[in-house]
C-alpha cells in the first residue's frame, strides 16, 4: 500500500508540472521571437539612411531590447530553462 501511495504522489507531482508546460513553451517562443525582433532592429539601424530613419531605428531597437529583457526576466523568475521545457528547437542556433 505504501508503494501505491508513493507512485500516486509522484504521478501527481508530474501532472502538476506538466499542466504549466504549454505556458512555458509559449513564453519560450515569445523569448525567441523577441530576440529575432531585436536582431532585426539592429539590422535596421545598421542600414538606416537619413535622420528620420535613424531616429525610428533607434526607437525600434530600444523597444525591442526592452521587450526582450522583460521576457528574459519573466523566464528567469519562473526558473525556466529551454532544455527543461522540452522546446523542440533547443539545439538550433
Amino acid at each position: 500500500m505504501r508503494l501505491y501511495s508513493f507512485w500516486k504522489h509522484i504521478r501527481g507531482q508530474r501532472e502538476e508540472r506538466d499542466e504549466f508546460l504549454p505556458d512555458k513553451q509559449r513564453l519560450m517562443e515569445e523569448v525567441r521571437i523577441a530576440l529575432q525582433e531585436w536582431k532585426n532592429a539592429q539590422y535596421q539601424l545598421d542600414y538606416a539612411f537619413g535622420q528620420d530613419e535613424i531616429d525610428y531605428a533607434i526607437y525600434a531597437l530600444e523597444a525591442a531590447e526592452k521587450r526582450y529583457e522583460m521576457l528574459l526576466r519573466k523566464a528567469k523568475h519562473q526558473k525556466l530553462h529551454v532544455l527543461r521545457v522540452g522546446y523542440p528547437k533547443a539545439m538550433e542556433g
